[in-house]
């Protein structure tokens, strides 16, 4: 798969002055779009959005240094719809305008260009189990978060400690016990924004997963509604909170590339067990996925 990606990369380096189409990239990668997205994010460590803009950027900046083309026809060419939308962005990047670049020979940042290589260290392993279910209901406190990848999630915090206790009984009492799970109280993110930037905002809930739809009789509870299909489930043991926000990462970068799946839209279902000292955790990730299409 890396190598099929790498394809993709070549294909974002030769339509920069150019439409670049999402559909085309996944479709060289042969994937998802939804999947790709989400890979690129894991691999590259910034939205695939973000790298495309940088890339186009540092060579727009190259090509205004070289003063062979008026810095109109530089912006037209990277796809800016005006001199005015080109220099506000360049600035972002580079630090100063197109045109100081230009007189000053000013120095430029760089976004390099990526290729993606799988190392294999061979001294760690990844437990998970493949799961079909039913649909099924969240039940519990919802709240629209940013995205936070390392550390503390605030807002996060925040809702956890408005959850009141009498709340906290009943939906333990709603809760899945089968075997199958998930069971018990769980966090769960869904309506992500494809891109899994830093900031971009999240639905979140902590409840019960329950299959009994409606009338759970909670105040105040919101409903989620999770659609039938296949779940890839990872158990994980580490420290709170980084080796949670590490396993998503690990799942992505390493689970994915080496697995016959690919995961498709959906709510992300994390159930956690904090040790009394809040520094170790016991994690069971629940990740939607499909197989990957046969040739």
């Amino acid at each position: 798969m890396l190598q099929q990606l790498n394809r993709a990369m070549d294909h974002i380096e030769e339509h920069l002055d150019g439409p670049l189409d999402v559909a085309d990239l996944a479709r060289i990668a042969m994937t998802s779009e939804y999947h790709f997205r989400r890979l690129f994010s894991a691999l590259a460590g910034l939205p695939l959005s973000e790298y495309v803009r940088r890339r186009r950027l540092t060579v727009a900046g190259a090509e205004v240094l070289a003063g062979e083309r008026t810095l109109l026809d530089v912006a037209v060419r990277y796809g800016y719809g005006s001199a005015e939308a080109f220099a506000r962005a360049f600035r972002a990047m580079h630090g100063v305008g197109p045109g100081e670049a230009r007189r000053g020979g000013a120095a430029l940042h760089s976004q390099p260009r990526m290729s993606f290589r799988l190392i294999v260290e061979g001294n760690s392993s990844m437990r998970y189990r493949i799961v079909e279910k039913d649909e099924f209901q969240v039940v519990g406190a919802k709240a629209r978060l940013p995205l936070v990848h390392l550390g503390p999630n605030p807002a996060m915090v925040e809702v956890l400690q408005g959850i009141d206790a009498g709340t906290r009984q009943q939906l333990q009492e709603l809760a899945d016990r089968s075997q199958e799970g998930p069971r018990g109280m769980v966090s769960v993110c869904d309506d992500l924004d494809p891109s899994r930037a830093e900031g971009t905002e999240f639905d979140f809930y902590f409840g019960a997963v329950t299959n009994t739809a409606d009338g759970h009789g909670i105040s105040g509870a919101a409903t989620l509604t999770v659609s039938a299909g296949t779940w890839a489930v990872f158990e994980h043991t580490g420290p709170y909170p980084e080796a949670l926000q590490y396993l998503w990462r690990d799942v992505f970068t390493q689970w994915f590339p080496s697995n016959p799946y690919i995961s498709r839209p959906g709510p992300e279902i994390l159930r956690t067990v904090i040790s009394p000292d809040g520094k170790e955790a016991e994690a069971e990730l629940w990740i939607p996925v499909e197989r990957t299409p046969a040739g």
